[in-house]
This record gives structure tokens, sequence and C-alpha cells, in this order.
């Protein structure tokens, strides 16, 4: 009887471990998609005409932790430039290139740069028969929203696994007296 309560009590044991792994759960600080610490207070700064990258990056930061605030003491994530592009290649089929190119930086709240300015890009491309039903808007549209999240996701990346290379102040020299 005694050994099978220390088995009962093993595999009690093993199911109750196997349980919370398989839920998610996770010690804190132990995520490696958590962001610093430094960075649990953030506010967006993004040009205009920039809504959803501003929908996918509150979405994607929150994930990780961060805290949209537009307290005095938040992080700005700065987005520098926002360059979307598109090229058509015409022939028996129009082939159509979509790009986008962000470039971002993060300030401290008094506008003092953090980290180097870093840019993103993505891109897709998609074919279509001009002479067959046109799809090119539908498919242009969802493919931009995916390059969108792309971009997202790659800017949330790049902030929580801290990598991103701080500004070096150069120290300055005293002026010397001839």
């Amino acid at each position: 009887m005694h050994l099978v309560q220390r088995v009962a009590a093993v595999v009690l044991t093993l199911g109750l471990s196997a349980s919370l792994v398989g839920c998610g759960f996770h010690l804190k600080g132990m995520n490696p998609t958590t962001a610093p610490a430094a960075y649990s207070k953030m506010s967006l700064a993004l040009p205009n005409n920039t809504e959803e990258l501003h929908e996918k990056l509150a979405i994607y930061l929150g994930a990780t932790g961060i805290q949209l605030s537009n307290n005095s003491d938040a992080y700005v994530l700065r987005v520098l430039e926002y360059t979307p592009q598109r090229q058509e290649l015409n022939g028996k089929l129009v082939e159509t290139l979509l790009r986008l190119t962000v470039t971002f930086r993060i300030e401290d709240a008094q506008g003092h740069p953090v980290t180097e300015a870093r840019t993103i890009t993505a891109s897709r491309s998609y074919q279509y028969d001009v002479a067959t039903v046109n799809t090119d808007d539908q498919e242009q549209k969802f493919l931009n929203q995916v390059i969108v999240d792309d971009v997202a996701q790659q800017i949330v990346r790049q902030i929580s696994s801290n990598r991103l290379p701080k500004v070096v102040t150069k120290p300055t020299l005293p002026a010397t007296q001839p």
C-alpha cells in the first residue's frame, strides 16, 4: 500500500506539472517575449495616416507587458519614417510588389534618443491576369494589412529582445587654455 501511495503522488505531481506547462504558466520575468522592465510604460508617436500600424503596435506591445501611457515618465516609440511603396511590372501577367519601410527609435520622456534609429522593411508580391476578373484592389488591401502586421511584430520583437543599439553619447572634453 505504501508503494501505491508513492506512485500515485508521483503521477499526480507529474500530471499537475504538465497541466501548468500546457496552459502556458510561466514564472514572471522568464517569458522570452516579455519586454525589458525599462520599457514598461511607453507612448506611441507615429506620423499621420498610420492608424493601422498604431493599432497593431498597441496590441503587440500590450501582449509583451508594455503599458501604453502618456505619463511624463513614459518612453516614446517614435516612428521617424513610414514609406509604403507599390511597383507594377506589366506583361502578360501583372506582378505587383508592395513594400513598407518603417524607421523607428525609442526616446525618453524629454525627447532624447535612447536607441539608435532602426529600419524595418516588409514586402509581398502578387500576380494577376488583367484579362480575367480583376481582384487587384482586394488582394492589395489584404496584403497591405499583412505587411503592416509583419512590421509591427518585427518592431515589438526587437524591443522585447532588448537588442536595439543604445545611443552612445560622446563625453565632452574640457576646454584647454593656451
